[in-house]
């Protein structure tokens, strides 16, 4: 083309793509901005004070603020916490114990006054799965005017086999003790504790404080370990043989819709005293990494949502506090090495002779304060001291409160897991 001709077609492309938009301006606002009601344009229109002449061509319309994101809904147990007054989320970290024939005065009075949320039932009971049936229902119905009444409550005892065995009678196996039972395979061993955790349920016990995961060093050593080996609470004298049929029993309360709470982290085995009955037993040996943990660092992993805490000193573990009011066992080694993110209940704190140098009224709020989340009290004569001392901190202590709103909430948390709200 010459640029003779390339100049006459440029001038014709121009005069067309002119009256076009000549056209368009006329009949359509649609690249400028809509007319307003009072004849004026809107921004990017010419007859627009504020903005650009119609000179500068189009402009793009600024685009609506996006929605800001609704934050999520509470959960079933944030809902609940909400509703809570300090006296009942206090009730909820407690667990009172109850004779297993039925309740007494201070029992009813923890229940009904102090909102006390669980439930241990201690003692020995011939009567059967009728009459512990009985007791359960009797201590459901047992709601006072603060109480928190749909909110069930955990139902736990002592069903380990041998010597401990607090449930007998028709409805109730005989069960072996723990040395026993570990002649028998893991799978033999799961298939028998789900049907004890079957006869559990059946009577309206939802938690077994089993089974022991404890490592008794040796036969030998045994009988000198007061606690565990002396009543051959043990699965086997190692680790991995703790481990294997332990977390086996563990899972077989569990699928019976039992709660098994293994115990006594991070161990008994290598005590001499029994806490029960003696003031500072300790264990030397154990460290933070010992490899007597792993039965119940194995336990975790399968997914267990209890572990009771020892009552021992361990001082090569936390050189400043024995087990119950270590941040150390609960927070860095059981929450932290151990990934664990269900309730730490404690053993019994009101009448074991290890804790008697501390006032009642300290124990349980030294217990939550350190990382626990739930406070047993097996002397329901004692409790009220522990609940007034935890009600007094958590009023004064605007980071104690802190801590029983987050083992409230962990304790809530659960029971939803476990169809409780």
């Amino acid at each position: 083309m010459t640029k003779k001709t390339w100049l006459i077609s440029g001038s014709v492309a121009g005069v067309l793509l002119l009256v076009a938009a000549l056209v368009l301006g006329l009949n359509s606002t649609a690249w400028f901005g809509s007319a307003k009601a009072d004849g004026s344009q809107s921004a990017g229109g010419s007859g627009s004070s504020a903005g650009p002449s119609a000179s500068s061509g189009p402009t793009i319309s600024p685009t609506p603020d996006q929605p800001t994101p609704s934050s999520p809904p509470p959960t079933p147990a944030q809902a609940k916490l909400a509703g809570l007054t300090l006296s009942q989320k206090i009730g909820q970290i407690l667990m009172v114990s109850s004779p297993v024939g039925g309740p007494d005065a201070n029992v009813l009075a923890a229940l009904n006054t102090m909102n006390v949320g669980n439930v241990f039932l201690k003692g020995r009971e011939y009567g059967g799965a009728a009459a512990v049936a009985g007791v359960v229902n009797q201590l459901a119905a047992t709601v006072g005017p603060l109480s928190t009444a749909d909110v069930r409550q955990f139902v736990a005892t002592d069903q380990e086999g041998g010597l401990v065995q607090i449930m007998n009678g028709p409805g109730f196996g005989k069960i072996p003790s723990a040395i026993q039972q570990a002649a028998s395979s893991p799978e033999q061993i799961k298939a028998n504790t789900t049907l004890w955790g079957q006869q559990l349920a059946a009577a309206g016990v939802n938690v077994n404080f089993a089974p022991v995961l404890d490592t008794v060093p040796s036969a030998a050593f045994a009988p000198q370990n007061a606690p565990i080996g002396y009543f051959g609470r043990e699965y086997g004298y190692t680790p991995a043989d703790v481990s294997a049929r332990g977390v086996a029993a563990a899972l077989g309360f569990a699928a019976a819709g039992v709660a098994p709470t293994v115990k006594h982290f991070p161990g008994l085995g290598r005590v001499i005293e029994n806490t029960d009955v003696a003031s500072n037993v300790t264990d030397a040996t154990t460290v933070r990494q010992d490899p007597y943990l792993q039965p119940f660092r194995d336990a975790v992993a399968s997914g267990v949502r209890w572990v009771m805490v020892s009552n021992a000193y361990y001082p090569a573990i936390d050189a400043q506090n024995i087990a119950p009011f270590s941040p150390v066992v609960m927070k860095d080694m059981l929450r932290g090495d151990l990934g664990f993110t269900g309730i730490i209940v404690s053993d019994d704190i009101c009448d074991a002779v290890q804790l008697s140098p501390f006032p009642v009224a300290d124990r349980g709020a030294g217990f939550i304060a350190a990382g626990g989340t739930m406070a047993l009290c097996t002397n329901q004569a004692l409790l009220p001291q522990m609940y007034q001392g935890m009600l007094a901190r958590a009023t004064a202590d605007p980071a104690f409160a802190a801590a029983v709103d987050a083992a409230a909430l962990k304790v809530l948390e659960i029971k939803s897991e476990s169809g409780l709200l």
